[in-house]
């Protein structure tokens, strides 16, 4: 029995999975964050609650290639200050995934991906509105809040709904990092966080053999996407690409809540 048939999906359902997939790439070097528009796809073609486990190893997947790409540019000091919150904000989305059915699930991620829409445009406009010169001021007590609250909403977003990338984009980029520094950082981290989840999705039943098996044709076409991505990046109109995106993510988000 093939995956296709393993988990009833039609021609155009795979060819929507596969083109997720090769997005994940993409966003891992290109453009952290556009990913949501994958878990949205995967989240209206497969059940809401099964496909963040499916999701999950192809995220991984991307997060190897963004880390062999950009390892030289992570700033460590950031990464450890996040990690201690990140770590509570994943054992809540645990939590919330024990007694969250399907249903619940679906509208959760429908909510967070508008929610993510919003912190982007929010972001974005303050970006523009900051002087390039401030610094994030990580070293006072309000840089440790704002790391730890990021942090916790991040962790608590990426378990249920592998949607932390646009909540990290918006701590990253308010902490002045430039492109580089911000995909290798952006890259290690959610290396490490993606793989910490993974026994907890598995104990949750949300990573099988089943779901493996589907995982193992998605992946080969997150390779493509990434060096798509790698050759974007510096050729991209980033607000262009960003408009593009937080309109698919409100597209999705609204999709699984209507649906």
């Amino acid at each position: 029995m093939d995956t296709m048939t393993l988990w009833h999906l039609t021609g155009w359902e795979f060819a929507a999975l596969a083109f997720a997939a090769l997005l994940v790439g993409f966003s891992k070097t290109a453009v952290s964050g556009a990913n949501t528009v994958s878990l949205a796809i995967f989240a209206a073609v497969l059940p809401a609650r099964a496909s963040t486990g499916i999701l999950l190893p192809v995220l991984i997947a991307g997060d190897v290639l963004a880390v062999l790409t950009y390892r030289r540019h992570a700033h460590w000091p950031t990464l450890w200050r996040l990690f201690p919150a990140v770590g509570v904000g994943v054992a809540v989305g645990t939590l919330f995934l024990v007694w969250a059915d399907d249903a619940v699930v679906r509208t959760s991620i429908g909510v967070i991906l508008l929610l993510m829409a919003g912190v982007t445009v929010w972001r974005r406009r303050q970006a523009d509105a900051s002087d390039p010169s401030e610094g994030d001021g990580t070293a006072s007590r309000a840089g440790r809040v704002k790391a730890r609250s990021y942090g916790v909403l991040g962790g608590f977003t990426t378990m249920v709904a592998n949607a932390g990338g646009p909540v990290m984009s918006m701590y990253l980029l308010s902490a002045g990092f430039r492109k580089l520094g911000f995909l290798g950082t952006s890259a290690f981290f959610f290396l490490i966080v993606n793989v910490s989840k993974v026994p907890f999705s598995a104990g949750l039943g949300l990573i099988d053999g089943r779901s493996l098996l589907l995982d193992a044709t998605l992946v080969v076409f997150v390779v493509p996407g990434a060096f798509l991505g790698k050759w974007a990046v510096s050729r991209i109109n980033q607000r262009l690409f960003e408009r593009l995106v937080i309109a698919a993510t409100i597209v999705g988000g609204l999709q699984l809540l209507l649906a």
